[in-house]
């Protein structure tokens, strides 16, 4: 490992680590722009420029690998000046912008001018131009501000894996340009924003809407996957103005998918913000005391066998976990968190989890994706495998040809394949044996069948082939597609004793064998098959379910509610309130422990510190915040016969997946865009 010596700080470090690598290992900070740790070097900018001695000139350090023995300046005379000759260089065509510029406040090129820019600027000439580029709904251009770090296009060519973005020109006639004025295809194109070191490209929604230092910043998690990215809300009087990505490692790195950043503004309209009660077949605004006595009226005296309740998914734990109390207290078994009818175990918790975690993914040397579509059920996720792609991962899929934003071999669509590599009988199979650490991945698309269980045996059988259990190394993963999903099969929101799942309850609802169904947040059902039941609706957007109840609590959404979440690797995270809920809405534990009261079946806890501290008591994960335990290997699923039908993938439309995007005018726009008027192409990238 070579030695050298930075700012007098002798510091010793691999082979091929570059100066400004081994700077930041020892704390010295370099300027930078174009350089970007999760990026290929590009070493456009200069402006980390640094004086190595013996060396003619200054040195770029972002691309300079470290020598044995080489002494390094960074605050040097020469360090400087070369640094403030590459800044006088860069903001000779750069406007003044910044009264009006977005990145006001957060700008590299701000913050590198007032420590290496001149007072003065000493030239004359005119300062170039030019033209805004198109890029969809989401990015806003002002190219005439892009100082060509070219971050934005190695990152959709490298971790977005849609190569849509380039430079075009030579020197001042230089451009970045989407080629053919498209907008950009990536569900992770928000990114380039965050990228971006000046102004040149902005957030098209978030456009002169506030500045920085005007917003309160809450640490909370996204809910529109089942990822459990962790992001940052920043909010403005009652409002949520804008959603940024927090780093972790583990989860999402610093990336966001588009949804989750831009959705956002969805939470402004179609909002219920105060109880509803349906009177003469037209619901009509009411009080909390009028919403309650008129479920008190229909449940009570009610048979417990009657009663039913389902969780939808974007729902914390806590709010489940009151729901299935109240529901055990009026007798009812009939429960259920997976309103898509998936055929999860929720006895074994291998059997539904992300075992080798997404982190782990960089670990695997083969994969197999069995009805699932990562980009659009989990972006992040996708973007994770692409990364492990990149370094010669082998990647097979049974399920629908489409574009995954990276090479793969597609086995076919027929559900019954996966019977024959569980058998070791398929090429593929020899693959997966053949591998230190094979990995399965298992969607909604295949489990939400009539014949999931039996995938999932199937499933389970082909791991277990295949050498995917092992020491050290659990390559099973089921991928979720709702944020709410492994919480409640964690908390046990699912039937008990002779209760009915999702199904059974649509059935017993139509049959008229239930009377009463609860629906907490879910709106992803045919609520045409509840039949004549009273329908008791808690959520936070007018949508599906809400047209159907009979009774409407109006709810919070997640960035009004403290909340535990699960996500799909079985990690415990908690979201924290940015805002205040609107009108009369509540938060949605509060509710349901207000009703309990009104039934005569109070709930024994007060305070939602007391409802978290329950939460630990039904399951022991929940205790251990951000952290993933290895889950025990067990026997699940159900033998059975495959049907050969193909695999339907559960996420049709990427942009309007929810109550909250469906009622976001970004998205849309986006799904007008890429959806509507199929503008999204399929391809294969490389």
């Amino acid at each position: 490992m070579p030695k050298l010596t930075i700012d007098g700080i002798a510091v010793e470090v691999p082979a091929n680590t570059t100066i400004l690598q081994a700077a930041e290992s020892v704390g010295v900070e370099i300027p930078r722009f174009c350089y970007h740790d999760r990026l290929s070097i590009a070493g456009n900018c200069r402006m980390c420029l640094v004086d190595v001695e013996k060396s003619p000139k200054p040195v770029a350090s972002c691309a300079m690998p470290v020598g044995e023995g080489m002494v390094v300046h960074t605050k040097s005379e020469r360090a400087n000046k070369a640094r403030g000759g590459v800044m006088e260089f860069l903001l000779i065509n750069h406007p003044l912008d910044c009264p009006i510029c977005d990145q006001g406040g957060e700008c590299d090129l701000q913050d590198q001018a007032m420590a290496y820019g001149a007072d003065r600027g000493r030239y004359n000439e005119n300062k170039r131009a030019v033209r805004d580029k198109y890029m969809g709904p989401i990015v806003s251009t002002t190219m005439t501000r892009c100082i060509h770090c070219t971050r934005c296009v190695r990152f959709v060519t490298e971790v977005a894996g849609v190569p849509e973005l380039g430079a075009t020109g030579r020197g001042e006639d230089m451009e970045i340009t989407s080629y053919l004025e498209k907008a950009l295809t990536s569900e992770l194109s928000g990114n380039v924003v965050d990228l971006c070191p000046v102004g040149a490209l902005t957030s098209k929604p978030y456009a002169y809407a506030a500045r920085p230092w005007e917003l309160r910043k809450t640490e909370s998690i996204d809910v529109f996957d089942a990822v459990g990215t962790n992001i940052r809300l920043d909010a403005r009087d009652r409002q949520v103005m804008r959603v940024l990505p927090r780093i972790h490692e583990d989860i999402n790195e610093e990336w966001l998918a588009d949804k989750s950043r831009h959705a956002i503004d969805g939470l402004q309209y179609q909002r219920l913000d105060q109880p509803f009660v349906r009177k003469n077949g037209k619901l009509q605004p009411a009080t909390w005391n009028e919403a309650f006595t008129a479920i008190a009226s229909k449940v009570k005296g009610l048979a417990g066998s009657k009663i039913a309740a389902l969780a939808g998914d974007l729902v914390d734990c806590e709010s489940m976990l009151a729901l299935k109390d109240l529901m055990a207290a009026l007798g009812s078994t009939s429960i259920d968190c997976r309103q898509d009818g998936a055929a999860l175990d929720p006895s074994v918790r291998a059997s539904y989890i992300f075992n080798t975690t997404i982190a782990g993914i960089e670990q695997a040397d083969a994969l197999l994706i069995l009805g699932s579509n990562p980009r659009t059920e989990a972006p992040i996720l996708n973007a994770r495998i692409r990364k492990r792609f990149a370094h010669g991962l082998p990647v097979a899929v049974i399920g629908t040809e489409t574009d995954f934003s990276y090479k793969v071999e597609h086995l076919g669509n027929h559900a019954d394949l996966i019977s024959k590599i569980a058998d070791g009988g398929h090429p593929f199979a020899t693959v997966l044996k053949n591998a230190k650490k094979p990995m399965i991945i298992v969607g909604m698309g295949a489990l939400a069948r009539s014949d999931g269980a039996a995938i999932l045996a199937a499933a389970r059988q082909a791991a277990e082939t295949c050498g995917m259990i092992k020491d050290g190394w659990n390559g099973f993963n089921v991928l979720h597609t709702a944020a709410a999903r492994v919480g409640g099969l964690d908390l046990g929101f699912v039937p008990g004793m002779s209760g009915k799942n999702t199904r059974g309850i649509m059935e017993g609802a139509g049959k008229g064998d239930i009377e009463v169904v609860y629906l907490l947040g879910v709106d992803e059902i045919d609520t045409a098959r509840l039949g004549n039941a009273f329908v008791i609706y808690q959520g936070h957007h007018g949508d599906r379910s809400a047209h159907r109840a009979d009774v409407i609590l109006p709810g919070a959404a997640y960035t009004e509610k403290d909340g535990t979440y699960v996500n799909t690797e079985g990690r415990v995270q908690e979201a924290l309130r940015a805002v205040f809920p609107p009108g009369e809405a509540r938060e949605d534990w509060s509710i349901i422990r207000a009703l309990s009261e009104v039934l005569g079946k109070t709930l024994p806890y007060d305070t939602f510190k007391a409802l978290r501290a329950r939460l630990a008591t039904i399951d022991p994960n929940f205790a251990s915040v951000d952290q993933v335990k290895p889950a025990t290997w067990g026997n699940f699923g159900t033998a059975g016969a495959i049907a050969s039908s193909a695999f339907d993938y559960p996420v049709k439309n990427y942009y309007m997946t929810d109550p909250i995007s469906r009622a976001s005018r970004t998205m849309a726009q986006c799904s007008e865009e890429f959806v509507l008027g199929g503008k999204l192409k399929s391809g294969t990238h490389g």
